[in-house]
């Protein structure tokens, strides 16, 4: 029983020292040496084995925010930290598992979710949220990919509002990447307070001449936003 060349192989052997005389396929094999093929292909190859959609990815990158905030409060979601205790995670999906093909089929997001208790589970959305409503009503996906999670939201989004978010508990602010209407990089601040003071005149300055059309009013905090159209 082994994991060879992407798949489990499971085989019968009659030897003379060490020469094979015959082999045969098992039909049933045992499926705990099942199980320890597939984690040794996991451990050798890596957890990109895995289905990692863009929901996935997003998790584990939350996920890895928890922990460098929390310490081991909250799992550590590396390869190497999983792989080390895949009992922790080991779901019946996994299990059935016998090749690349079966394990390019699990959705990694599950596997992720199988590291939280249920006092995890309960707090994982509150604490790092996958959207964040702005002042527009719109709820944008924040990225947490980097050491410090972003928002890219439109300037126009945001008129009036007064404080920069902030997630786990307060303990880390959201650097907001202020956009033009056409979407490009405007400014980036984690302090809006001082960005309405001292950034957004020369901001507003800039974005007049190139967006005519849009309203760029000289007191943002008192000024309406544009609608929302739904989330980002």
């Amino acid at each position: 029983m082994g994991w060879v060349d992407g798949d489990v192989v499971a085989r019968r052997a009659r030897r003379l020292g060490a020469i094979v005389l015959s082999q045969r396929r098992l039909d049933n094999p045992d499926p705990d040496a099942v199980a320890a093929a597939v984690r040794h292909g996991l451990a050798t190859e890596g957890l990109g084995l895995l289905r990692w959609s863009e929901a996935a990815r997003r998790l584990r990158d939350r996920l890895a925010t928890l922990h460098r905030v929390f310490g081991d409060d909250w799992p550590e979601v590396s390869d190497a930290a999983m792989l080390a205790d895949p009992d922790r995670w080991w779901i019946p999906s996994l299990a059935r598992a016998r090749s690349r093909a079966d394990l390019a089929r699990v959705d990694a997001a599950a596997v992720l979710r199988a590291l939280l208790d249920h006092r995890h589970a309960a707090r994982l959305d509150e604490l790092v949220p996958e959207r964040i409503e702005v002042a527009s009503g719109a709820r944008i996906a924040v990225d947490y990919s980097g050491d410090e999670p972003v928002l890219a939201v439109k300037v126009q989004e945001v008129f009036g509002w007064r404080s920069t978010p902030t997630v786990a508990d307060g303990r880390l602010p959201v650097v907001l990447h202020l956009l033009s209407p056409a979407g490009r990089p405007a400014a980036v601040t984690t302090d809006l307070t001082s960005f309405w003071a001292t950034g957004y005149p020369q901001v507003r300055a800039e974005l007049r001449g190139r967006y005519p059309k849009h309203h760029w009013p000289e007191e943002p905090l008192q000024a309406p936003t544009r609608p929302a159209r739904g989330p980002r």
